[in-house]
Formats: C-alpha cells, sequence, structure tokens
C-alpha cells in the first residue's frame, strides 16, 4: 500500500510533465489549422504558465478549505476538460481560453500530490513514497517530445490533447477507489486582497509584454495592460508589508540565499523557458523537419537532465552551491549560443549532443537551486517561501517565450522576410546573453552559502579532516618490533 498512494497520485504528475513538453512539437501544425502563426501561440504558451502562477498559491487554502482527496480529483477534471478544449479550439482566442483553463487544473495538481503524500505517508516511508512520486516527473518530458511528434505527424495535432482524458479519468477513479480520506490542517486566513492584485499584475505584465511585437490588437491594449499590471505589483509589495500573512511574502527576500535564487532562476530560465518553444520551431519552420523527427532530437535533452540526477549531489558536496550554479549558468548560456549556430546542415547526431550536454547542465543548476533556495529558511517560513518559488517559475518561463516570441516577430520584420533561420538565430543570442546574467546574483553570496545542505567542505575542513584520518590510521597501526 505504501507505493499504491504515490503510483495513484503520479497519474496526474506524469499527465502534466508530459503535456508541458508534447505541445512544442506541434505548435506549426496547430497554427496552421486554426488560422495563426506559430509564434503568436505564444499566447497560449504564456496563458498556461499565468494560470499556473495565478492559482499555485492558493492550492494549500482550497485543500484545507474543501478537502485534498476532493480538490486533487477536481483538478484533474479541469484539467481534462481543458485538453478536450483545446482540441477542439477553432481560433486563436478559443486556444488561449482553453490553455488557460487548463493551467487552473494543472496549478492545482503538482502542489496538492505533494501535499497529500505528506498528510498520508508515515515519516519512516516519506524518501522511499516520494521517489515513486518524482518518476513521472523525470519520464513525462523524455516521451513528450516522440509522442508528440509521432502524434502530429501520423495522426492529427488533436491527439496529443485528446490522450489526457483516459489517463486523467484513470486517475480520478483510482483516486476515488484507493485513496484515504486526507486531514486538513489549522487553515491559515486567506489574502483575497492580495489573490487579485497578484493575478492582475502576473497576467497584465505577461500578456501586455506578449502583446507588444504583435498586431493582434492594437498596441495601445498592450501598453494598458502593461501599465495595469505593473501598478498592481507596486500596490501589492507595500499592501503585502503591512498584514500578517500575505499570499506571497516579500519580507522573505532578506534572506540572501533565498533572494540570489530567485532572482538568479528568474534569470537563467529565461534561456530555459524559452527553448522549449524556440528549438522546435527552428527545426520545424527553420530546417523543415517534422514534428516527429524535430521530437526525436530534441528529447535527448530530458535524458541527459535524468542522467545528471544521479551524480548532482557529489558535485554540491565537492565545489559548493555557488560555484556550481554559477558555471552550470555559464555552461547553459554557451549552450544557447551554440543552438543559435545551428543550420539545416548541421548533422543531427552534433545537434543532439548539445541538446543532451545542455540539459544535464540545466538539471545540475536546478537540483542546486532547489536545495539552495530553502537553506536559510526557518521551519516557520517554509510554506509562504515555497509559494513564492513554485509561482517564479511559471512566470519566468512565461516572459521567456514572451522576449523569444518577440525577438522572433521584431528581427522577422527589419528583415521585411518571412520567420526564417536568422531570426532564430537572433532569438537565442539574446536569450543566450539575458541568461547569462543569472550568474550576477550569486556574486554576493559566500562561497559556503548552503554549505550546511549541500555537504561542501572548506579547504581548512578538508584538510583537517585529512590530518584527523592521518592520525587514525597511525594510532590504529600496530607497532614493530
Amino acid at each position: 500500500m505504501s507505493r499504491l498512494i504515490p503510483l495513484i497520485l503520479a497519474v496526474a504528475l506524469f499527465m502534466e510533465n508530459m503535456d508541458a513538453t508534447v505541445i512544442a512539437t506541434s505548435l506549426p501544425a496547430i497554427a496552421a489549422d486554426i488560422g495563426t502563426t506559430p509564434v503568436a501561440l505564444k499566447l497560449a504558451f504564456t496563458a498556461y504558465f499565468v494560470a499556473l502562477a495565478i492559482f499555485i498559491p492558493i492550492s494549500a487554502w482550497l485543500a484545507d478549505k474543501f478537502g485534498a482527496k476532493t480538490v486533487f480529483r477536481a483538478a484533474i477534471l479541469v484539467f481534462i476538460a481543458g485538453s478536450i478544449a483545446c482540441a477542439f479550439s477553432g481560433s486563436l482566442p478559443e486556444f488561449i481560453i482553453a490553455r488557460f483553463l487548463k493551467g487552473m487544473g494543472g496549478a492545482m495538481m503538482s502542489p496538492l500530490a505533494r501535499l497529500i503524500l505528506l498528510r498520508t505517508t508515515e515519516r519512516k516511508d516519506l524518501v522511499n513514497a516520494m521517489a515513486w512520486l518524482t518518476i513521472p516527473a523525470l519520464i513525462g518530458p523524455t516521451l513528450g517530445p516522440p509522442v508528440g511528434g509521432f502524434l502530429t505527424t501520423f495522426l492529427s495535432w488533436h491527439w496529443i490533447f485528446i490522450i489526457n482524458v483516459p489517463i486523467g479519468l484513470a486517475g480520478v477513479i483510482l483516486i476515488t477507489k484507493y485513496l484515504p480520506h486526507v486531514e486538513s490542517a489549522t487553515q491559515r486566513p486567506m489574502d483575497f486582497p492580495g489573490f487579485f492584485l497578484s493575478a492582475i499584475a502576473f497576467s497584465g505584465i505577461v500578456f501586455g509584454l506578449s502583446l507588444l511585437s504583435m498586431p493582434v490588437l492594437p498596441l495601445w491594449v498592450a501598453l494598458v495592460s502593461t501599465a495595469v499590471g505593473i501598478a498592481a505589483a507596486v500596490i501589492y509589495v507595500p499592501y503585502a508589508l503591512r498584514i500578517e500573512h500575505p499570499l506571497l511574502d516579500p519580507r522573505l527576500f532578506v534572506h540572501p540565499s533565498y533572494r540570489a535564487v530567485i532572482a538568479g532562476t528568474s534569470l537563467f530560465l529565461i534561456g530555459a523557458g524559452a527553448t522549449p518553444f524556440l528549438l522546435p520551431l527552428m527545426l520545424q519552420v527553420g530546417f523543415g523537419y517534422t514534428p516527429f523527427e524535430s521530437g526525436m532530437i530534441t528529447f535527448v535533452g530530458a535524458i541527459g537532465a535524468l542522467c545528471m540526477k544521479f551524480i548532482a549531489k557529489p558535485i554540491y558536496q565537492r565545489i559548493g552551491f555557488r560555484t556550481a550554479l554559477m558555471t552550470a549558468g555559464v555552461l547553459s548560456a554557451l549552450g544557447l549560443a551554440i543552438k543559435g549556430t545551428f543550420v539545416p546542415q548541421t548533422p543531427i547526431i552534433v545537434m543532439m549532443v548539445v541538446i543532451f550536454v545542455v540539459g544535464i547542465v540545466r538539471s545540475l543548476y536546478f537540483t542546486g537551486q532547489n536545495a539552495l533556495a530553502f537553506a536559510d529558511i526557518d521551519e516557520d517560513e517554509a510554506g509562504p517561501a515555497t509559494a513564492i518559488h513554485a509561482v517564479m517559475r511559471p512566470i519566468a518561463t512565461a516572459l521567456a517565450v514572451a522576449t523569444a516570441g518577440g525577438v522572433l516577430e521584431v528581427s522577422s520584420h527589419l528583415r521585411g522576410q518571412p520567420l526564417g533561420v536568422d531570426d532564430f538565430h537572433t532569438a537565442f543570442f539574446v536569450i543566450a546573453a539575458i541568461s547569462l546574467l543569472a550568474i550576477v546574483p550569486y556574486l554576493r553570496l559566500e562561497k559556503e552559502a548552503g554549505s550546511d545542505i549541500s555537504g561542501q567542505r572548506t579547504a581548512t575542513q578538508r584538510q583537517a579532516a585529512l590530518e584527523k584520518a592521518e592520525q587514525q590510521g597511525y594510532q590504529g597501526r600496530s607497532p614493530r618490533f
């Protein structure tokens, strides 16, 4: 039974993690079918991530209010409804709304899966249960590109959304039959003003920036949307500092490690978040590959990420968080720049090697930042800190897609030509430069920051340990006569 609960919860996570990568290979086909451009679909990308950012912070409150099992089951049904709506969308606005609906369901699934596991598993079994829960997070991104490419090439893009229906329904049935009742925790007061201000800020800024370079709506709409979002963010900060339990607590940024991770990872994600949007588009629109061929090239990045999971800990023990994260930031930016040199004549094996290595480097970074972020966080701050850390990723990813799409459109406009390989090169170089800035927040951290978590030893500590070992070795020898 100890494995049954995490495996049931893993059904939802598998569906969500695979969906995040399966759509990337299908953008040109979807765009052609609904009468828009592949770059315009960045609005659908950003709609999903904005929904995640808006609703993730209230997932725990909803679980305590209405019951974790009930809310988790409802989240899967909303995700299924969003998938069906995506499959039957006939225009860009319909597709954007469907993706936002899907994001509302997705925002509840990952946080609640972990919450339910924590509340239904004995502490002695928690590590093993978490291992079973994280399997889909590793397998989903690996299967996404080839599965999405296969369905789009040999059937139709609609199937990449329809496959979520049987998977999701199976999850709902298993949850209803086997998941036990989950006790609710003491409920914190809900910060409704903070929820509405943050929702306006996230959606206004991201959609406004996404619309700036697109002729879909008049320019003034984009400017007003961005201005309203910025105003909401400016109002939120002093408001949050005045109340005891804000939705997202800015007071946490007094911790140097936490502040560095949030700032550094937000910049790092400009590159990592834009790549699933840019790379499949370049391979299909620029190089002429089919969706299936594109997916069979890009999936190796997830394989690289999986491989790094087994060796990340010794690396952080040896060189520490600061050095490892900065090194990973530089190498990742270099990898993005190298992708910006790919041309149709580049051998497929060369592209796959670069994608594989970049996947390794990014996995090293994400593993480390997840741990370092909470190195200085007290136990009573863990919940609010987790909320900001969870929200940061979808917002940064949405901004990454908006930035990459904007660069493509501006570059194509300046050249006076349809979208081509040169535009993708420009986009990769721009996001590589922005991503490189991720090392800046770590420059002010101490070299041994987070050493209690990483197990890193300073040179002095290593020397002392060596001398102690040698001394014990001499004492343990038998005397010679």
